[in-house]
């Protein structure tokens, strides 16, 4: 015990001495971000979001751009925002749509790297050590030019067992704050297992010794890079989605070199092809770095290390509204996050080498791996189990090797920024958080390789984004009070969308209700209503899969509602782009397609269909069946959701959500048709008999909906005289 507690005096100190002596040295020279708000000011942004079409004819007119930027992910868009408002003229094209891979896909942090933190001061890392401090101060950047889309969140880090991680964990969370330094978020503290089951009920109480609260931020992702985008394209960049680069242009330079002066694009809607010039390119194409790389030079070797992180979906009882969970040693050594997000709960990641793909899947085998390792930290009234994941992506983490260092085996920590003999510049590698500082190196590098002429230097730092400028945290009152919506509906639409709420909030049909007045919702157990996808073809969403996924979030919330909303989307999309009826169904299948495959509902079926054998006896079956007629009332050979929901309000459950309900549903729904057949029945009471599943909420309904019968019958064949009331 000494000897553990000396080597634990020794390793805290050492990283208390060493995270004060870094920051202090490296706080002595001048920070590399430039904050010049003052010259932010100045730029005037336009009033008018130009329309998708416009954008398209303003790359076919032939003008020559100074910068052309390959990809719109959150490094594209940086990219973008930071070029032209340096006064570069800008041009940003992306094959598919804004954030539609990894950008999408991430944890929802805004974080640092707290291990990475340990790793450097332990390790005497100075790289690691500046990664993690640039990160920091990035964080600190989000949170105050999108305080619409992002927000602190405290994550609890539970100590099990070995009291002395205690103080051990609480020495490491202090010396992130103070590396921060003033561009902490909030300072972390000490719970004790009182203090921490009272924060977060669902943790387990065993051997408990305790608990460390830090804090991180969290974002909407997918809504941030379009935010990103969208402030780009109003300050005078020409951004297009669906415009893919099918080969660079070169020319011979003064000096006999070959370099690049523009690409060949497609619209891969209208399929019309043509060029555009460019006096410089940039490729932030994430884990398609290598492909565009190879259009330029076919020689150059691959640098990308694909990694596929994999995150699910869990109903919001699984964790509190205002409180993550950092599991800092999973059974294979990752580190594993219970965040909540939306009023749902998002539980991640994996890290597995995978193939470079635009429609990466994820497998059941990462699925499983996350429940079993958030159910070790979950107490016994929270039965984790397999039917409540609502919604699993796969997003493809792109790790590199630098190709500016001879050792090509190396991955790097932190993004690199390269620029070929081409004058081809690339940016790969780093992590959400530093999008912007990605974006500032990278666009410093395109004005020195290519010679540009900026009219100011960065001035991205600390400006504000789309819908931030007049955000308010009590805006969405006003939204309340002025338009007549739904509290629940106005909160969304000023947290998605800051001060261009309103703007949505006047496109919104009247409901015919007395309250709310409009606002009709295009799933009954969300948020989410029309105005949102008329406002979505604005924002440039070109699909349904644009709209579910990425406009508004059902797809990554809940894939089988999303479904659900399908047909109503694809209907008001329709209105709006003069979609033919052929046009609005094979919409529907794309996206259908996209729920199944990239959003989990195929994994979740497959999931369902293992079935166990049947081995009920005929009493067994005759009993079970009896159940089953007594809930199917109107003898229509299956249960649907209307009748589940009247056998709850016989037992008094009248106030069950949608969400309960169809949780219900789909956990012995195997054949996801939305409806429950005799057969699916059986076979889940034959699973519980054989110890496969050990609860089935259904089954009580129906065990409960019997007995109610067999009362009433008793009732009814009490005589009067019988009972007393004829003598």
């Amino acid at each position: 015990m000494a000897s553990r507690l000396r080597s634990f005096a020794v390793t805290a100190t050492g990283i208390a001495i060493g995270g004060a002596l870094s920051t202090w040295a490296l706080n002595k020279g001048d920070s590399p971000h430039k904050v010049q708000l003052a010259s932010a000011e100045k730029i005037k942004r336009k009033r008018r979001l130009p329309p998708r079409e416009d954008q398209v004819k303003a790359l076919q007119t032939g003008e020559e751009y100074d910068i052309l930027i390959i990809g719109g992910g959150a490094t594209g868009a940086g990219c973008a925002l930071d070029a032209v408002t340096r006064g570069l003229k800008t041009a940003l094209v992306e094959a598919d749509d804004f954030a539609s891979g990894t950008s999408s896909r991430s944890t929802k942090l805004i974080h640092g790297g707290v291990r990475y933190l340990q790793k450097a001061i332990l390790g005497l890392d100075i790289e690691q050590y500046k990664m993690v401090k640039e990160a920091l101060h990035e964080r600190a950047a989000m949170l105050q030019s999108a305080p619409h889309l992002t927000h602190p969140l405290p994550i609890m880090l539970p100590v099990y067992q070995r009291w002395w991680q205690v103080p051990y964990f609480w020495v490491g969370i202090k010396a992130y704050d103070f590396v921060a330094g003033d561009r902490n978020v909030k300072s972390s503290y000490y719970l004790s297992k009182e203090e921490a089951l009272e924060r977060f009920p669902m943790l387990k109480g065993d051997k408990l010794c305790g608990a460390i609260v830090y804090y991180d931020g969290q974002q909407d992702d997918a809504r941030m890079c379009l935010a990103i985008a969208l402030t780009a394209a109003r300050h005078g960049a020409t951004i297009a989605n669906h415009v893919e680069v099918t080969q660079l242009l070169k020319k011979k330079d003064a000096s006999g070199n070959e370099v690049l002066c523009g690409a060949k694009l497609r619209d891969n809607l209208s399929k019309k092809e043509w060029s555009v010039k460019a006096k410089c390119v940039i490729n932030a194409t994430g884990p398609f770095t290598d492909s565009i790389r190879k259009m330029d030079d076919p020689s150059v070797k691959n640098i990308c290390c694909p990694s596929s992180g994999v995150h699910i979906v869990l109903p919001g009882y699984y964790s509190p509204q205002q409180m993550g969970l950092l599991d800092p040693s999973t059974s294979d050594g990752r580190v594993i996050f219970f965040l909540p997000w939306l009023n749902g709960t998002i539980a991640g990641t994996t890290d597995l080498p995978c193939d470079i793909t635009r429609n990466p899947k994820p497998t059941e085998d990462e699925i499983g791996f996350i429940l079993q390792e958030i159910k070790s930290y979950l107490n016994k009234d929270v039965d984790v189990r397999r039917g409540d994941v609502l919604s699993a992506w796969s997003g493809i983490r792109p790790l590199v090797s630098d190709p500016n260092k001879d050792d090509t085996q190396s991955l790097a920590r932190n993004h690199i920024v390269h620029v070929s003999k081409s004058k081809l510049v690339t940016i790969a590698g780093g992590k959400w958080t530093t999008y912007r500082a990605m974006a500032e190196h990278t666009i410093d590098a395109a004005i020195k390789a290519c010679d540009l002429k900026p009219d100011r230097l960065c001035v991205t730092d600390g400006l504000h984004i789309e819908g931030a400028q007049g955000w308010t945290p009590t805006m969405y009152i006003r939204l309340v009070q002025d338009f007549g919506l739904e509290c629940e509906t106005a909160q969304h639409l000023a947290q998605s969308y800051g001060d261009r709420a309103f703007a949505v909030a006047k496109m919104a049909s009247l409901t015919g209700k007395r309250w709310p007045i409009i606002g009709r919702k295009i799933h009954p157990e969300f948020p989410y209503i029309d105005a949102e996808v008329r406002y979505g073809v604005r924002e440039y969403a070109c699909s349904a899969i644009d709209m579910v996924a990425r406009r508004m979030r059902l797809a990554f919330l809940n894939s089988q509602a999303a479904q659900e909303a399908l047909p109503i989307i694809v209907d008001i999309m329709g209105e709006e782009l003069k979609w033919s009826k052929e046009e609005k169904e094979n919409q529907i299948k794309i996206c259908t397609n996209f729920l199944q495959s990239e959003m989990g509902q195929l994994v979740n079926k497959r999931s369902r269909d293992i079935q166990a054998p049947l081995n009920l006896s005929d009493g067994e079956v005759k009993l079970y069946t009896k159940r089953f007629d007594i809930i199917d009332k109107d003898k229509k050979g299956y249960v649907s959701i209307n009748d589940i929901r009247r056998a709850l309000k016989t037992f008094g459950d009248g106030d069950v959500s949608g969400e309960e309900l169809h949780e219900i549903l789909r956990e012995i729904d195997t054949n996801m048709n939305g409806q429950v057949e005799l057969d699916e029945y059986l076979q889940m009471m034959s699973a519980i008999k054989s110890g496969n599943v050990a609860y089935s909420r259904f089954s009580i309904i129906a065990e409960q909906q019997e007995a109610k019968e067999e009362l009433e019958k008793l009732k009814r064949a009490i005589t009067i005289d019988r009972s007393g009331g004829g003598l």
